[in-house]
């Protein structure tokens, strides 16, 4: 028998003494970083088991593929590839889960079967999407992104992004409010990686503070991605380093969760961090 345990007290952005670590475990055979090597539950079991060990707090459970080009799937294949992991981990592990999922469906059944939060890089706008993660009374993350993974490459000609970010957000803050879900149960991705160049990457990352206005915790996924290969010239499997000093630059700037891949690295930058602040 499955049963969800509780998501933490959300710190809030800008007064972070212990930044939450969210282990990314991705359930798909295409994702950009570790795409198959998590897609039985067994390997996802073993996978969650020494991120946990290594120190994370959360564990973040996805079945479709979001990189620059991915093409979606049906509600069907996420369910059978997301829903057995989370009811595996459910009943193994004391910890929260998250879904990454946009589908109403798999909201739903993901919450039902142990997930505490719902992660959504289209910001809960599919269909049906928002009433179901109202519906579940689970935490929700709602995500900047322009258009879809398939054509976000080409939609990135901003004004101000940070500015268009902060205010996409904002609406969809008053969006979940006024469906009924609780603005302390409600998180805000800026989308590093989704309709961004590198550029406006980093541009977001130096001005995170900005998102304080929004008053909610602030997730940040950099970990692997194409800004931190630019910047370092390193492949996907070698940007553990520089994945880690991006995420403290975050929490730096007010970042509360840290959604990786690696999880020690994470661990042990922020140790360092807080040993700082401590001496101080």
């Amino acid at each position: 028998m499955t049963r969800r345990h509780p998501c933490p007290d959300w710190p809030r952005a800008g007064a972070v003494e212990s930044p939450l670590i969210m282990g990314i475990l991705n359930a798909t055979p295409d994702s950009f970083s570790d795409g198959g090597r998590f897609n039985s539950v067994d390997r996802a079991v073993e996978a969650a088991a020494a991120m946990l060990e290594a120190g994370a707090d959360m564990i973040d459970v996805g079945g479709e593929s979001t990189r620059p080009g991915a093409e979606p799937i049906s509600p069907e294949e996420e369910l059978e590839r997301v829903i057995p992991v989370i009811e595996a981990l459910a009943t193994r592990f004391d910890c929260p889960l998250s879904v990454d999922t946009s589908t109403p469906a798999v909201i739903t059944r993901a919450v039902e079967a142990g997930a505490c939060l719902v992660n959504d890089v289209r910001a809960l706008t599919r269909p049906g999407a928002l009433e179901a993660a109202a519906a579940s009374g689970a935490s929700v993350c709602v995500m900047h992104m322009r258009g879809e993974p398939g054509d976000m490459a080409g939609r990135t000609d901003y004004a101000d992004v940070v500015d268009e970010v902060v205010a996409y957000l904002a609406g969809r803050i008053d969006a979940l409010t006024q469906a009924g879900i609780p603005a302390d149960r409600i998180l805000v991705d800026p989308g590093f990686g989704f309709a961004k160049t590198s550029e406006q990457n980093f541009d977001l990352l130096r001005r995170l503070q900005a998102l304080a206005c929004l008053d909610a915790p602030v997730l940040v996924g950099m970990s692997r991605k194409r800004m931190v290969g630019e910047a370092t010239g390193r492949p996907v499997e070698e940007r553990a380093i520089g994945s880690a000093a991006a995420a403290l630059l975050a929490v730096e700037r007010g970042a509360t969760v840290l959604r990786v891949h690696d999880v020690a690295a994470t661990r042990d930058a922020l140790a360092v961090w807080q040993a700082m602040r401590r001496a101080g």
